[in-house]
């Protein structure tokens, strides 16, 4: 069926994925990210499902409980908003959260480039 990271590691060359780009929409370190995928670490409940969220399949899929990445049911989604600062909420629509993501997204790897940079000198 496959361990976890081998499934892991599957799924992130379907989206041709680094292990970076990866790890950065994840938000935990590449090198963490490597453990998982070579069965060296196990990540946490919450780790796992964020992982599940982000490629749409079922935990179940990754824990080797199913063995089909069949996607997730979004109805049982609760409804993503944006959040403000007064307290308000505005749902979005799937376009609006698609658009959302693809900015954060840019300006997440804007940040590590200029980090990067910063290293550099």
């Amino acid at each position: 069926m496959g361990t976890f990271g081998e499934r892991l590691s599957k799924l992130r060359t379907e989206k041709k994925l680094s292990q970076a780009e990866l790890a950065s929409r994840l938000n935990i370190a590449k090198s963490t990210l490597a453990m998982y995928e070579t069965d060296k670490r196990e990540p946490s409940f919450e780790t796992v499902e964020r992982i599940a969220d982000f490629f749409d399949v079922q935990v179940d899929y990754l824990l080797g409980r199913a063995s089909a990445p069949s996607p997730t049911n979004k109805k049982d989604k609760p409804i993503q908003g944006l959040a403000f600062i007064d307290g308000g909420v505005e749902e979005l629509d799937e376009e609006e959260m698609d658009y959302l993501m693809e900015s954060l997204e840019l300006f997440r790897r804007m940040k590590e480039r200029k980090a990067k940079e910063r290293e550099g000198k």
